[in-house]
């Protein structure tokens, strides 16, 4: 479960050239800029993520400006990647006074302060033409996709140094997956599964698509869990006239198992379809970058429009796990299309 708000340890702080009054602050593989003087290299902080919304609350009032209000009728101030003289800033940083008082000792290093600062996660409205008739929750057979960005996970490089990896684009859509068990075909967004229904984006693609007898095709009991683009979708930004889905990974319901990449290369590009169906690939790689370099990588246009493109998902090309992460998958934003759309 991803940490939006935990204690951590500023590990360096760094000048940013033409500025007097901020720094640059590094916390785990974030960069954070921060009012100079204000914090010391070794100090225990309270580091929230971008994405979260903080509670209307007196102490947080200097971010008045980024007022929020989700679909529930929470009211907070929502923190983003910002970009100050130059440096990149994504989060922010309080001392360890912001948390309510408790006898010394009761907060550790890593604690997952989350609910206890009232902190929730940042929740785009879902358009109408993907919200769908629910009809139950996400199968509990198929594991969820939500990768973490790397700035929060550090130390995965160097466990994992050496590992022949592959980097795909990531898109910005909506969660998709179409699952064949048995004899049972369902769709679900990212957190629920839709019933059948002519009005809904998801269902529209799985039927134009055949997507229940692609997954015959492949031998069945499997899922396919992918993106979803195009028109209706986080504004079109692919500029599509007709919405696709694409693919980034396969799901064996009866090994229990994600298939590894170059098989699934090889079952979507067995099916015939005019429209490629997988993710693009950006390239190959053999995991031995810092976290900066990784963020760098990430940078770059998309293959699918002349835009920025979200960022890149890194995966083992043979899957792997991970003691901390369980499946060894994970993400980078391109900062510059952060910039641009916002988080």
């Amino acid at each position: 479960m991803r940490k939006l708000a935990s204690i951590q340890e500023i590990t360096s702080i760094s000048p940013i050239p033409g500025a007097d009054s901020i720094e640059v602050a590094n916390v785990l593989g974030w960069h954070v800029v921060v009012k100079k003087g204000e914090f010391e290299p070794r100090e225990r902080i309270v580091y929230v993520e971008v994405d979260s919304v903080l509670p209307e609350k007196p102490e947080y009032e200097f971010l008045r400006k980024y007022c929020y209000i989700d679909k529930n009728g929470f009211k907070g101030f929502r923190i983003r990647t910002a970009k100050l003289m130059g440096q990149v800033s994504q989060g922010i940083v309080f001392p360890l006074s912001v948390l309510p008082k408790q006898p010394i000792g009761t907060y550790y290093s890593e604690q997952d302060v989350t609910d206890l600062l009232g902190i929730v996660k940042y929740d785009p409205p879902t358009p109408a033409t993907l919200s769908g008739l629910v009809k139950g929750n996400f199968p509990a057979f198929i594991p969820k996709t939500d990768e973490t960005r790397i700035q929060a996970i550090p130390g995965i490089l160097e466990r994992h140094r050496g590992k022949e990896c592959y980097a795909t684009e990531k898109l910005d859509g909506s969660s998709m997956t179409a699952y064949l068990y048995g004899d049972q075909f369902g769709i679900c967004s990212r957190n629920l599964e839709l019933k059948e229904s002519e009005n809904n984006a998801l269902w529209q693609v799985a039927t134009r698509y055949d997507l229940k007898g692609a997954i015959e095709g492949m031998g069945g009991n499997l899922a396919l869990q992918g993106e979803i683009i195009g028109p209706g979708v986080q504004g079109n930004k692919y500029k599509l006239k007709e919405t696709q889905f694409r693919i980034y990974n396969i799901y064996d319901l009866e090994a229990n198992r994600y298939i590894d990449y170059l098989r699934a290369v090889g079952m979507i590009n067995g099916l015939d379809y005019d429209v490629p169906l997988l993710v693009p690939l950006i390239d190959y790689l053999t995991l031995d970058h810092s976290v900066d370099q990784i963020v760098e990588l990430s940078r770059g246009k998309s293959q699918l429009a002349d835009i920025r493109r979200e960022g890149i998902v890194v995966r083992p090309v043979r899957e792997a796990t991970d003691p901390q992460l369980g499946r060894l998958s994970f993400k980078a934003i391109n900062p510059d299309f952060l910039l641009k759309w916002g988080e």
